[in-house]
């Protein structure tokens, strides 16, 4: 670890200008304070008195990181329920909750080894996790107590999970059980697990049915309403017929039910809906949207509770555990046509 006369001999100047920039001394030089600071962000330097301070007890709080915007966040019920969830077992333990919102993989990973580093959190939980995910690496490789919602397609981590696989494959084997024929699919952004998960789920539905997986019927969209109904418009530009749709989230259900409404197709008669989460909304929509049931409150007090055990119990937390939780199809009316 670096200490003061690391970050001093970097930066040119003596131990005692350094410690001055550390307790904002008025009497040191913007440019000076600027190569100090540039100096202790390189080397990783935390200044002394505040480790010191904060090693002798925790914060008793835990960083809870999204890579996304932040007003997709707050409109996509999961997120919420998830918090809730996570703010009951906090609350009964006397732990705080840290939000980081990132717009960017980099930038998530940096946020997270800064909260960390600076001793502001005491472990993370991560809302979801990539396809060779260098926020995991970093985590594993400095041994950080933390958490995915979701799991990791690349190490063993300790995580709570929904069967996205199988879900998938229910979704999509319901509709062919209704009789559609020619599904499509829209997925979040390829690099989430999850997103992987679904889609697989869906293949394998179609395979076991005899039924080509057609490439040209899968769309990737941004995880919004918006971004479900462009997904649907693409398809259709394509010239590819389709009489039903597997959405990877509620969000881009909901764009592709705007998209009928906006073209005058008759849900479920010429296009059959389903979608993932099953937020209240689903049973309110005309007509009523079927939806895969994910416990996210659930995913929540689990990923919590799996963060603590760890922390009170450190030899635990660098081994693997995956808690996996059901998940169940809600049927509605979106994807149930009268048939003859």
């Amino acid at each position: 670890m670096a200490t003061i006369k690391d970050v001093a001999k970097k930066a040119g100047v003596s131990p005692s200008t350094v410690s001055r920039v550390i307790a904002g001394s008025n009497r040191i030089s913007q440019e000076t304070k600027e190569r100090v600071r540039r100096a202790m962000e390189q080397l990783g330097y935390v200044p002394n008195a505040i480790a010191r301070s904060l090693a002798r007890s925790n914060t008793h709080t835990i960083g809870f990181t999204m890579c996304r915007r932040a007003d997709q966040v707050f409109s996509n019920p999961f997120f919420p329920e998830a918090i809730r969830g996570m703010s009951a077992v906090a609350q009964e333990k006397d732990y705080n909750i840290l939000l980081s919102i990132s717009l960017t993989p980099e930038e998530e990973l940096k946020k997270c080894l800064q909260l960390v580093r600076e001793r502001r959190v005491d472990g993370l939980i991560l809302s979801t996790s990539r396809v060779r995910d260098p926020l995991i690496e970093a985590l594993v490789k400095e041994n950080i107590p933390f958490v995915v919602i979701g799991r990791s397609a690349d190490q063993p981590v300790r995580s709570v999970n929904n069967d996205n696989v199988k879900a998938g494959y229910q979704a999509t084997l319901h509709l062919l059980d209704q009789g559609y024929r020619h599904i499509a699919y829209i997925s979040g952004p390829q690099d989430l697990v999850v997103s992987m998960d679904r889609l697989t789920g869906y293949k394998q539905a179609l395979i076991e049915r005899d039924i080509p997986v057609v490439p040209e019927r899968i769309e990737v969209a941004e995880i919004s309403e918006e971004g479900g109904t462009q997904a649907m418009y693409h398809l259709r530009e394509k010239g590819v017929p389709f009489d039903a749709v597997v959405a990877a989230d509620d969000l881009l259900a909901l764009g592709a039910l705007r998209y009928a409404h906006e073209q005058g197709v008759h849900v479920p008669d010429e296009l059959g809906i389903v979608g993932f989460n099953d937020t209240p909304i689903m049973s309110y929509t005309h007509p009523p949207l079927t939806s895969v049931r994910i416990l996210s409150y659930q995913l929540g007090v689990e990923a919590m509770e799996l963060l603590l055990e760890g922390l009170e119990h450190p030899e635990k937390a660098q081994t693997k555990k995956e808690i996996l939780l059901p998940s169940e199809l809600i049927v509605r009316k979106s994807s149930c046509p009268d048939r003859p």
